[in-house]
């Protein structure tokens, strides 16, 4: 009977209506607990929930920090929002926290808030960030990752003239510590984001709720890739799902039916406040 690899268990801690020690105090306690193996943060500039006018902090600096308060955990944003940074300016960034982490990083990126989320929204004009139709997006998405990937294993200065990006004399110095490069994790569950999962993707993320969307979903990712002829296996599944402290049997529950369902990659979602001793009680009831 063939052995079925143990899932991979990790938690995120949205930097919103948050302090930074709090956040640093659950990553440094999960860092000590060897069932979590890895730590996430999100991409938004402003709230998303909560008090809109409460505090939010950038993904990527923050994530740099926590990176040098940390040892064992791999961490990443999920996910960046391509949207945000020049594809060549978020190669650096990336690279400096896969060096600062001793080659943790994990480099999750998508192609930015959806544009139905009032509040995800509005942090485009807040910033003064322009913000294109899905189809752009997705199409800027999949160049961003051709460019990226390039940065990171090219040792030769190249040009880059696609639709969405232009790029002369391009380099990447110094390289990240993972070789080829770190792993790159894409999330999104429309299909056109999809088939650049397809293309460009190591590991897939789906934020839970219907696990048989989520399902479909990730069969409809088989497909795209055998039509480009890359095994499906080649791209791990993973899923994002919240956690309740009143009720872990619910996220007990919903771990199962994802397991159940191929998706070994579980990103636990950690709502603030955070409880004392919150990365421990994790690993001993959900885990």
């Amino acid at each position: 009977m063939p052995h079925t690899p143990r899932p991979s268990f990790g938690i995120m801690t949205a930097p919103m209506q948050v302090g930074y020690h709090d956040i640093l105090r659950v990553w440094r306690e999960a860092d000590t607990v060897p069932e979590i193996e890895h730590a996430w943060l999100f991409d938004h500039l402003m709230p998303i929930g909560g008090d809109p006018d409460g505090p939010a902090y950038e993904g990527w600096t923050l994530l740099s920090a926590l990176a040098a308060q940390t040892r064992r955990l791999r961490l990443g944003v999920m996910v960046t929002s391509n949207r945000f940074r020049p594809p060549a300016m978020l190669a650096k960034i990336a690279t400096t926290v896969d060096i600062v982490s001793g080659g943790r990083l994990d480099f999750g990126i998508g192609v930015g808030s959806r544009p139905d989320h009032p509040l995800a929204r509005r942090e485009y004009e807040a910033h003064g960030l322009p913000f294109h139709d899905s189809a752009q997006a997705v199409a800027s998405l999949a160049e961003s990752c051709t460019v990226i990937r390039r940065l990171w294993t090219e040792e030769e200065p190249f040009d880059f003239h696609g639709t969405h990006h232009h790029l002369t004399g391009a380099f990447g110095s110094p390289k990240p510590v993972q070789r080829p490069h770190p792993p790159i994790l894409i999330g999104g569950r429309s299909a056109a984001t999809l088939r650049v999962v397809a293309e460009h993707a190591d590991l897939w993320n789906i934020p839970g709720g219907d696990i048989d969307d989520a399902i479909n979903r990730s069969a409809l990712l088989d497909r795209y890739c055998a039509e480009i002829g890359r095994d499906p296996a080649a791209i791990a599944r993973s899923i994002h799902l919240s956690v309740s402290y009143d009720k872990p049997e619910v996220t007990r529950d919903a771990i199962g039916e994802a397991v159940e369902a191929g998706f070994r990659h579980i990103v636990l979602g950690l709502s603030a406040p955070y409880p004392t001793g919150v990365a421990h009680w994790v690993a001993d009831e959900l885990t």
